[in-house]
């Protein structure tokens, strides 16, 4: 199957991938390696507390914070108060979104303790009420065509009638619209996302009363423009395997009236090719799998468009990204939370090295703890310039040893 960029409402994504909003992970550095490899239609924000952006938090507004390049973006926001959501709402698209998305999938108790992220998969009504009343609000907000062009990135507008594109208006089936002497694409309103989990018992997913493809027509129905389908339940939380078939009951249900986006263990390009073809969804959100594998948007969209996924990253190129996304966070906060942030993540990162020309693979172990031993951004430097020669590398001769090692 040959996939069509996704589109949400008028905003025509590049490609029909995006990146999800990891708790803790998803920051700016982050999303800017994902885009610098290609391939990523849409990346996301973490999750923000609209109530911290609100009273402008440091936390809040660093994981806000976004980027000229980092378009288009997609802010997530939790909670359960519909008032409080649509201030929330308003104050990500004065502040660069391109989409604003609610969450209703966060399993973590942090979260549904506050009645926020999957809780509202316990409460339709309620969810359904948040998300009319954010539309509503975005709606009162509509974006010029200059401002649009500021945040489509390599997205585009697109309706009916006419579209633009990289800061040109091109004329279609009929005149632009006008108001208040500005061009505005429909509307002109930031469309609205929602992602949510298959139901919140398993046991309700399992005698097949899950809420999903029901809250999915009812969100369709107050302005919604797509959902994002993780395929377990909330007491799932991240065992077992995503349930494939449970995204295809949304699908369905749907028909055709938004699109569905599949979520869940996709770590590798086929992975995403096969969420297509057994669930039906119209475009892939990767979370976990891309903390390893930043380029996999552009493998797996290389897959998709083409039957063949390019060639993965050299270890010098995966050592570039390591040393770019460390350079980032130094830029955009400061050495002592780079430092803390390499450290926990260069697990993730070195994942994928090991392997020798020979194809024969070697331990990795030495480099990553050289990382998190450095208490300086100097030895990090270091240490990635000794990899590259050579160093810090664990030599065997069973290759079962170094899987094991590796696995530790």
């Amino acid at each position: 199957m040959t996939p069509e960029p996704l589109q949400i409402g008028p905003l025509r994504l590049s490609t029909n991938l995006l990146l999800a909003p990891i708790a803790g992970y998803c920051d700016l550095a982050f999303r800017t390696v994902c885009r610098e490899f290609g391939g990523l239609g849409l990346a996301c924000t973490d999750l923000l507390s609209p109530q911290g952006l609100l009273r402008g938090t440091a936390t809040s507004l660093d994981l806000a914070k976004t980027s000229d390049f980092d378009k288009p973006v997609g802010m997530q926001l939790y909670g359960s108060d519909p008032e409080i959501m649509a201030q929330g709402a308003r104050w990500a698209v004065e502040h660069g979104a391109t989409v604003v998305d609610i969450n209703m999938g966060c399993p973590v108790d942090k979260v549904t303790k506050k009645d926020g992220g999957s809780k509202l998969l316990t409460d339709l009504s309620r969810a359904v009420a948040v998300a009319e009343r954010v539309a509503r609000e975005l709606e009162k907000i509509p974006l010029s065509a200059d401002e649009w062009a500021r945040r489509l990135g390599d997205a585009s507008l697109h309706t009916g009638q006419w579209a633009v594109g990289n800061g040109q208006w091109k004329e279609g089936h009929g005149e632009w619209a006008m108001g208040n002497g500005e061009r505005r694409v429909g509307n002109g309103a930031v469309p609205l996302t929602c992602k949510m989990r298959l139901c919140w018992h398993t046991a309700d997913y399992e005698a097949g009363s899950a809420c999903s493809p029901h809250l999915a027509r009812m969100l369709a129905d107050v302005g919604v423009s797509a959902v994002t389908v993780h395929g377990r339940t909330t007491e799932d939380k991240f065992a077992g395997s995503v349930r494939l078939e449970g995204i295809a009951r949304v699908v369905e249900s749907v028909r055709g009236a938004i699109p569905v986006i599949g979520n869940g263990d996709v770590r590798e390009p086929e992975d995403a090719a096969r969420m297509m073809r057994e669930t039906g969804c119209a475009g892939v959100m990767i979370g976990r799998g891309a903390l390893s594998t930043p380029w996999i948007f552009r493998s797996a969209w290389g897959l998709l468009s083409s039957g063949e996924a390019p060639a993965p990253p050299t270890e010098p190129e995966i050592i570039a990204m390591i040393r770019r996304f460390f350079t980032l966070m130094r830029e955009q906060r400061d050495d002592r939370y780079a430092m803390f942030q390499i450290s926990r993540r260069i697990s993730w990162f070195a994942k994928r090295l090991g392997a020798e020309p020979d194809g024969t693979r070697h331990g990795v172990k030495p480099f990553k703890e050289a990382i998190r031993v450095a208490t300086h951004p100097d030895q990090v430097h270091e240490a990635l310039d000794a990899y590259l020669r050579g160093d810090l590398r664990t030599y065997f001769q069973d290759a079962e040893r170094v899987q094991g090692v590796e696995a530790e």
